[in-house]
């Protein structure tokens, strides 16, 4: 049995949640109405501090971050790009392997419970 196509709205009952990890640091969840720039762009701007390094894919989401005053960079999951070394140090600066292993572990301990009501996922 498949979905519907494309991304899920709050009205859908497939709400999107915008995940912010700082490696090494605190993670944070967002309930959003549904994905355009114009409702994550408060909570990148509440939640992340001026001047910081952003690290995303390359949804067009993002496309504005370097305008509300980060510096973005991105991996092109599209070329299968998972990772970069940027200054030939051997160390993989820019990918979201972070945010994606939050996601992988969230997904594992929902599995069991086939899913959450939209009504206690705030929680």
């Amino acid at each position: 049995m498949k979905g519907k196509r494309g991304r899920g709205t709050a009205a859908s009952d497939k709400p999107p949640v915008l995940g912010m990890i700082e490696r090494g640091g605190q993670l944070v969840l967002h309930l959003c109405d549904n994905v355009q720039q114009r409702t994550i762009q408060p909570h990148i701007l509440d939640t992340i501090q001026a001047g910081s390094v952003v690290n995303t894919d390359e949804y067009s989401i993002y496309a504005r971050v370097p305008a509300w005053g980060y510096t973005h960079v991105t991996v092109n999951h599209g070329d299968r790009e998972w990772a970069r070394d940027d200054d030939g140090d051997g160390t993989n600066e820019v990918h979201v392997n972070t945010i994606e292993g939050v996601w992988s572990l969230l997904r594992s301990w929902l599995r069991p419970h086939r899913g959450l009501s939209q009504r206690w996922l705030p929680l």
